[in-house]
């Protein structure tokens, strides 16, 4: 879905200095700030969608995908742990953190191209 298809008057409102669309692209992509300082891959996006979400429809809906696949995965992991046990787990932790790292990417090139991504195995918490 292109993002001129949901909302046409977004084009003035300029976050943080930028266009919407690499705004977007950059709170897919701070998922990965988490690898360098603990708990800021969950604290960055969330903040940078709190704070532009009533300002743009096309920002709230990326920041609930993102905000819906943090939430699915968090979900994820705590099951594979608990499989290890099993060792089935230590495979599925595995193809989760390969998901994370190329469902990021995907979601961040989609919203620089001004497309919408819906992750893949996202449970809707959001809607």
């Amino acid at each position: 879905m292109k993002l001129s298809d949901i909302i046409e008057n977004d084009t003035d409102f300029r976050p943080w200095n930028m266009e919407v669309s690499s705004f977007c692209m950059l709170m897919h992509l701070s998922q990965f700030a988490g690898i360098i300082i603990p708990m800021a891959g969950v604290a960055l996006p969330i903040i940078m969608w709190a704070t532009n979400k009533d300002k743009s429809s096309i920002i709230d809906q990326h920041g609930k995908n993102i905000l819906n696949w943090m939430i699915s995965l968090f979900i994820y992991y705590t099951i594979s742990i608990i499989l290890i046990i099993l060792i089935v787990g230590i495979f599925a932790l595995i193809a989760l953190t390969m998901m994370w790292f190329i469902f990021i990417i995907i979601g961040a090139i989609k919203a620089n191209n001004k497309e919408i991504f819906s992750y893949p195995l996202s449970i809707q918490f959001l809607k």
